[in-house]
């Protein structure tokens, strides 16, 4: 890995039986594959279910699941989350990942992808942002959000409306642009002065 090349955990945070999430991260890997200065972790929280009892010292089952996924996310520079919206926010299951981990979201950019019904899942990643500042993560600005995406995409999670997919592979720059900027000069500084909260 370069000084110019940072590494990306895609997380999915839908588990959800008939989930739309494969689709738009189908979608979003175009968008990445497009960029030469990351190297990407996907991270389907369907494929790790973490224990729901939160402990400071997780029994060798809880501990096995979580060898899983934690180092993953502390090698991470940064993050992208693929979430739904449920209920006016988002999913259990992303909730549980976020806090069974402290130290490694610490000084660290996440941005957002969301999708859902006629909030686009732009409520999710409203109650998302304050939960990441409480981990002293940054919170990148620009999101791309999908207003009730069922039917726009094909199989391969390519976007119908060309429209639509020129608009949304905007956004995705825009955002990607500065999840760059972020997690370069964050991992620089935290070689430098290491974070303390």
């Amino acid at each position: 890995m370069s000084e110019n090349t940072y590494r990306l955990a895609v997380i999915i945070g839908s588990t959800r039986d008939g989930r739309f999430a494969p689709t738009v991260k189908k979608w979003l890997d175009q968008q990445l594959a497009l960029r030469e200065d990351v190297e990407v972790d996907v991270i389907d929280l369907a494929d790790h279910p973490l224990p729901l009892a939160l402990s400071n010292e997780p029994g060798p089952e809880a501990a096995a699941l979580l060898a899983k996924v934690s180092p993953r996310l502390e090698q991470a520079d940064a993050y992208v989350v693929v979430t739904p919206e449920y209920n006016h926010s988002y999913p259990a299951s992303l909730k549980n990942l976020i806090d069974w981990h402290y130290t490694q979201w610490r000084a660290k950019p996440v941005a957002f992808v969301s999708y859902g019904g006629l909030a686009s899942g732009l409520r999710s990643v409203e109650h998302l942002r304050p939960v990441f500042a409480e981990l002293h993560a940054v919170t990148i600005r620009d999101a791309v959000s999908f207003h009730l995406p069922w039917g726009k995409f094909d199989d391969e999670g390519k976007i119908l409306d060309e429209e639509g997919a020129t608009a949304a592979a905007g956004a995705a720059k825009v955002m990607l642009d500065q999840l760059a900027w972020w997690a370069l000069s964050l991992r620089e500084a935290r070689a430098a002065r290491p974070y303390g909260a």
